[in-house]
């Protein structure tokens, strides 16, 4: 029986690896210190973090009848999705998780959004 070559033996071998989460703009050394908390904390399922981070910043940019809809009537997808509001809790204890370099990092991430969130409301013309 013919021998197969061991690198094509290595290639083919399916390797169960975590995806490491992609959070634009953080350091390498940032991620694997979320990474490393992540892990540890049982509070955290692997690429949490990153699903809050896009959580707030798609919650954010929504057009502003959607988050008065939301904020009169609840948001039923909410509970399939993961609600906004938590994500952004829960990027506030990961900040203070982390080290005081990763957390300037992601501060500045988060920060985007919260800007984004505090823009003031264009004026009522109710004509």
């Amino acid at each position: 029986m013919p021998r197969r070559r061991s690198g094509r033996i290595r290639a083919g071998s399916h390797r169960a690896t975590g995806a490491r989460p992609v959070i634009d703009g953080l350091s390498s050394r940032a991620l694997s210190e979320i990474i490393e908390l992540e892990r540890t904390r049982n509070y955290l399922q692997p690429g949490d973090v990153g699903t809050a981070v896009g959580l707030w910043k798609d919650y954010v940019h929504q057009p502003e009848r959607a988050l008065w809809h939301d904020y009169k009537w609840g948001n039923v997808p909410w509970y399939c999705c993961g609600d906004p509001l938590e994500a952004r809790a829960l990027l506030d204890i990961v900040m203070q998780a982390v080290s005081p370099r990763s957390t300037r990092e992601l501060r500045k991430i988060v920060s985007r959004s919260d800007a984004v969130w505090n823009l003031p409301s264009p004026p009522y013309d109710g004509r």
